[in-house]
């Protein structure tokens, strides 16, 4: 079991970054004092779980989390900072800053850094959360002691519901469209008019009607708009939907 530091204050590292391509020493301070943060940490950049899922759902949530008091969220890992930039770009994950723990310090610090040599990963951080306001831990999630890499607590949601249960989150929107279609371009400027921050996936002829037909339940004609989880369907029907 982990020791869980709730009410304690984080550890006092210096972190080595690279901005701009010269280096910049970053320090527990620079991050922590006078803010309200959110931190979730990693056990590697470019792995599945933290490409597919951890990283990507706190970057889409992060202005619901803006909005409800946090100054920035961190996301750490035992990685340098050569890869935690790259895996920034690769993710676009602007609404994040990277921390780099190179040297596994800072999770050393939150008794956090296990052992992952079976993996070829050297010393690692266990996956964890945990909102720390002035430096001080607030609240922690720390994922179960299991085999493999658990990844049951940790998670944006599970943080912005204790935050506030009651938080708006945005709306999981997605376009199937085909280029040139003059009936796409009017649902994506609906979507946008009325604010829906949207996915578009393009659509090309070889594919479009055996794709269409199977998540719209037949339909082959696009545009077909989805939204969390819910056929709107095209053009007309977004429309209609908006329009209540």
């Amino acid at each position: 079991m982990f020791q869980n530091r709730e009410g304690q204050r984080v550890p006092n590292v210096t972190f080595r970054t690279r901005v701009n391509n010269e280096w910049k020493n970053v320090t527990t301070d620079d991050l922590f004092k006078g803010k309200t943060v959110v931190l979730f940490s990693l056990p590697g950049a470019f792995t599945p779980t933290c490409s597919s899922t951890h990283l990507p759902r706190y970057n889409e949530l992060a202005p619901a989390f803006a909005k409800n008091g946090v100054d920035s969220i961190l996301c750490v890992s035992v990685n340098d900072t050569f890869v935690m930039n790259e895996w920034a770009k690769d993710q676009e994950a602007a609404n994040i800053v990277m921390v780099p723990d190179g040297n596994g310090e800072f999770t050393d610090g939150m008794g956090l850094l296990v052992d992952k040599s079976d993996l070829g990963f050297g010393k690692r951080s266990w996956r964890y959360s945990m909102l720390v306001k002035d430096g001080v831990v607030e609240k922690m999630f720390i994922e179960p002691v299991k085999e493999g890499d658990p990844f049951e607590v940790s998670d944006a949601d599970t943080m912005l519901d204790y935050i506030n249960p009651t938080a708006k989150k945005p709306d999981q929107v997605v376009v199937f469209s085909k280029v040139g279609c003059q009936f796409c371009a009017k649902a994506k400027a609906l979507l946008t008019e009325h604010g829906y921050d949207y996915a578009d996936v393009p659509l090309d002829n070889k594919v479009r009607g055996k794709v269409l037909g199977a998540v719209s339940g037949g339909v082959m004609t696009a545009p077909q708009v989805f939204i969390n989880g819910k056929l709107i369907g095209g053009h007309e029907q977004l429309e209609k939907f908006l329009a209540k």
